[in-house]
């Protein structure tokens, strides 16, 4: 048996602590049961927390502890949940979690957060110079706190030595799935991914994101273009005409833009173009060169390689993705 500990703690998410517990719970059971053979339980999972205090989740759900954090000597596993309330808040609450943490990866125990759990990595010092991940949306916030942190915030996944890291709130059950892997081999994975129809391998999280553009900066030049590409992102667009537009030289222009926004004028009138084209595809029955064209592009099949290094996808498989039909 496998110990697996999740760390509990007020507002966190419900699901993320509630799934990974049947998950790990369930593997080696569920699907042995549906084959008409004999269960075996493979982890010995339970939930944490300081004192053994109830865990308050942020959608009011209140989820018993089976343990205190202080009695747990060992575990092989530990998980720390999303953050569901606010970040700065619960941080500042839960920081006697932190020794828990720092004491379980010196003890080389396999610690594991998910999306925005990874804060509290981050917070108890075991995440520099490492690879990391958190929620896209989170990105910005997490960069700017903690740049000692290799932030690779387009994965669903990473793992740096015995620490890992999920994205997206319910990146739980990817995270869960891969340390059943880790543990118990890929048939065992598969067969509980398939007992809980879940996709074993979801890839990255960047078709998720929306690409967002740095505005907070101060150049009211700067935030004028921005403001006019994002109106025409349609047109042919020159550099020239750009810096016309706020008295610049074209190298003055250049420069100041990339200092604002940390992009190239163009780099950003790529991000716009791929953000209206992913709109058209989750909303129109549109062709490909229909959406480029409306997009201001000409060629379909640059426009699919820019499409694919911005998403992780193809244009097509990111309709198939997020395709909605009204009725």
């Amino acid at each position: 048996m496998h110990n697996v500990t999740i760390l509990g703690y007020e507002h966190a998410y419900a699901s993320a602590i509630t799934g990974a517990l049947d998950l790990f719970a369930l593997a080696g059971v569920t699907w042995k049961r549906m084959q008409g053979k004999t269960p075996e339980r493979i982890f010995n999972v339970q939930l944490a927390s300081v004192g053994k205090r109830d865990v308050e989740c942020i959608n009011h759900l209140t989820i018993k502890s089976q343990i205190a954090i202080e009695d747990v000597q060992q575990t092989d596993i530990l998980i720390i949940p999303t953050i569901g309330g606010k970040l700065d808040d619960v941080l500042a609450k839960n920081r006697n979690l932190l020794p828990f943490i720092q004491y379980f990866y010196a003890q080389d125990s396999d610690i594991a957060s998910n999306c925005s759990g990874a804060f509290f990595l981050a917070e108890a010092g075991i995440l520099k110079d490492k690879k990391a991940t958190t929620h896209w949306g989170y990105a910005e916030t997490f960069n700017s706190r903690y740049p000692d942190v290799n932030l690779m915030p387009n994965q669903l996944i990473t793992q740096d030595g015995n620490i890992y890291c999920s994205g997206g709130g319910m990146a739980w059950f990817d995270l869960t799935l891969l340390l059943i892997e880790r543990y118990c081999g890929h048939d065992v994975a598969t067969n509980t991914a398939k007992a809980h129809v879940l996709d074993i391998s979801r890839g990255n999280q960047a078709a998720y994101a929306q690409l967002r553009s740095k505005k907070y900066h101060q150049d009211a030049e700067i935030l004028r273009i921005q403001e006019w590409l994002e109106s025409n992102y349609q047109q042919s667009i020159s550099l020239d005409q750009l810096a016309r537009q706020v008295n610049l030289t074209n190298r003055t222009f250049l420069r100041r833009f990339k200092l604002a926004t940390e992009q190239t004028p163009f780099s950003y009138l790529q991000m716009l173009r791929v953000e209206a084209a992913k709109k058209l595809l989750e909303t129109e029955n549109l062709s490909l060169e229909s959406i480029v064209a409306q997009v201001g592009y000409e060629d379909p099949r640059s426009f699919t390689r820019l499409f694919s290094g911005l998403t992780g996808l193809s244009p097509s498989q990111y309709r198939k993705k997020f395709f909605r039909t009204l009725s």
